[in-house]
């Protein structure tokens, strides 16, 4: 299909005939995300100026959580409906793109306005890019209160110990006020680094899973010891409660992602971040997955209204506006330009955030993460709640993922 080089300029006609002859915003372009809060009010402004340098043109946005937005969309895709534009983590591509409710991105930008993009944030499958990335990361990394540790560790032994030295059990009931560190422990996705740092990964190169793994095994029992041996951990440790302990200066240290710094600055959290301590026996440093977030266009946007939404996807992910998120939030921009900007050149959290993601490594986003992510859960909640053992772990996960891919594909 022959490519349109529609990004950067569009007649204004075509905009009025898009939006309809009564101008009004009669057909606003829809958008479905899954942002944090401090994000949306970023986007919102970022679609107020639009709006304003665009007369007839206006946006209806929803929010989703992340597991929402994924069935709501294929919902409503399905059914012939959905929004104009998507807006998420890659790996929700690969079951939109087999369900055909997206359109490849490389059949509608040119090949200068997809070099424009860093490499590394556009995300391929079956030769296909599904979405235009606004930020680049999505990874995990460890933050630290300055105010509570002097350093941050450098080998997981170094972890352990910085942890034990500053969990403090003020009142003797054996329920510590103040945990070394914290991370969700619901989501598999917060196992993956510990996986890598003992030499596993999820899945081959044929795709197939390689869950029951010796590296599994270690990394697990790695995981339950934090909790059981040490004593570093809080006893529940979901996303919340560990993001909520952060702010409040209850955890001297956290592993989460981009998508937290903004609130971590606003509740006066002193923090720096490090790239996530290394396995000491091996030399081994953990590679948390890296991908990137963007929009998707649904596969019913056509004619002058693809041209609109893509001029104003052009403008949501301008330079411009990936520097004003990247200053505000501490998100990578995925625009290579940006990286010629001085402010982002000079950021400290900038500067060390992109050093963990150039360590990391790519999320899969075919269609067969879906059933590594569901069987992964229950397996590492159990360990963390002691009703499962690591071994026993890592061979269910195998068994039931096997199943699991094997009943997606028929």
């Amino acid at each position: 299909m022959r490519r349109r080089s529609i990004f950067f300029l569009i007649p204004p006609l075509v905009f009025l005939l898009a939006v309809g002859c009564g101008g009004g915003g009669e057909k606003p372009i829809t958008i479905w995300e899954q942002m944090d809060p401090e994000e949306r009010d970023i986007f919102a402004h970022h679609i107020e100026v639009y709006e304003q340098e665009h007369p007839g043109v206006l946006f209806e946005v929803s929010h989703y959580s992340t597991d929402d937005l994924r069935t709501q969309f294929q919902t409503a895709g399905m059914a012939g409906g959905g929004p104009d534009l998507v807006f998420g983590p890659s790996d929700q591509v690969g079951p939109f793109s087999v369900m055909q409710l997206i359109q490849p991105i490389d059949e509608l930008l040119t090949h200068e306005e997809l070099n424009a993009f860093r490499p590394d944030a556009l995300d391929t499958l079956d030769g296909h890019i599904w979405a235009v990335p606004d930020q680049l990361g999505n990874h995990l990394i460890l933050v630290w209160n300055s105010d509570l540790i002097s350093a941050a560790p450098m080998t997981l032994d170094e972890l352990i110990e910085t942890a034990k030295n500053v969990t403090v059990d003020e009142n003797g009931d054996g329920v510590p006020e103040r945990y070394g560190l914290v991370f969700n422990v619901s989501e598999p996705f917060w196992a993956i680094p510990f996986l890598t740092a003992f030499g596993g990964w999820i899945m081959d190169s044929n795709n197939k899973p390689t869950l029951d793994s010796p590296a599994m095994v270690e990394a697990l029992q790695f995981l339950k010891d934090l909790r059981y041996r040490y004593g570093i951990m809080p006893a529940e440790c979901d996303y919340e409660l560990a993001d909520t302990m952060f702010k409040e200066g209850r955890a001297a240290m956290i592993i989460n992602g981009p998508w937290s710094w903004g609130a971590y600055k606003k509740a006066g959290i002193h923090f720096g971040l490090a790239r996530l301590p290394r396995e000491a026996k091996s030399g081994r440093w953990p590679a948390p997955m890296v991908s990137s977030k963007g929009y998707s266009i649904g596969n019913r946007v056509k004619g002058d209204r693809l041209t609109l939404v893509l001029d104003a996807l052009n403008s949501l992910t301008s330079v411009e506006n990936q520097i004003d998120f990247a200053m505000q939030l501490g998100t990578l921009p995925s625009r290579q330009a940006a990286y010629a900007d001085t402010r982002i050149q000079n950021d400290p959290i900038l500067r060390n955030s992109l050093a963990q993601v150039e360590v990391g490594r790519k999320m899969p986003v075919i269609t067969e993460m879906r059933a590594i992510w569901d069987i992964m859960r229950p397996a590492v909640q159990s360990v963390w709640n002691g009703t499962l053992e690591p071994a026993e772990a890592a061979r269910q996960m195998q068994e039931h993922a096997v199943a699991k891919i094997n009943e997606m594909k028929g």
